[in-house]
């Protein structure tokens, strides 16, 4: 595909490494050709580079296999998960997933992607349901206003939350920016 169909999300494969696209912008100088400003993570090893390509430049876009998975625990080796239908496992490492983990409880399912028989990434779901382990105590008669405070979730994600939100409490979270977006029902 041109450089310029390329979208955030996508999996590339530059000299032989493949890449997920974090952001995409076309740039179009007053001066100069136009050109596509890139941030990619490097799905093998989590690193992350920045690239600049040309608009008339071609890029292989990959497509991966997925698999419903549910995350079981971590060790010193990796995150391990459980193949749903087949109960195979496979570990990934922490490099690889970054802060999705901070999103993930044990037991929950989620889509694991691979390409060429090897795990390289899990799919989050829009927003994850987490329990406030510690928070400080809410204000007597506060509602939804702008007042907020930190609460660190059962992950260890610590997110800004309303000062009505108790311990105990579990509030729904967006893995897209970790911003608090409500109770969960």
């Amino acid at each position: 595909m041109k450089s310029t169909n390329i979208r955030k999300g996508n999996i590339v494969r530059i000299k032989g490494t493949l890449y997920r696209v974090l952001t995409m912008a076309h740039v179009t100088p007053g001066k100069g050709r136009a050109h596509v400003q890139t941030k990619l993570r490097n799905l093998m090893d989590g690193s992350q580079t920045e690239i600049r390509f040309r608009s008339e430049d071609d890029v292989e876009k990959v497509a991966l296999d997925t698999k419903s998975m549910q995350y079981l625990y971590n060790d010193s080796s990796g995150y391990h998960f459980m193949d749903t239908e087949t109960y195979d496992q496979a570990a990934l490492a922490q490099d690889v997933l970054g802060e999705n983990m901070q999103y993930l409880v044990p037991d929950a399912v989620v889509r694991t992607e691979w390409f060429e028989g090897k795990p390289v990434g899990i799919e989050l779901p829009v927003a994850v349901d987490l329990k406030v382990v510690e928070t400080a105590p809410g204000i007597k008669d506060s509602t939804a206003s702008a007042q907020r405070k930190p609460a660190t979730l059962e992950t260890g994600l610590v997110v800004q939350v309303p000062s009505f939100i108790q311990e105990g409490e579990v509030v729904r979270v967006s893995t897209l920016d970790g911003s608090y977006l409500g109770r969960a029902t």
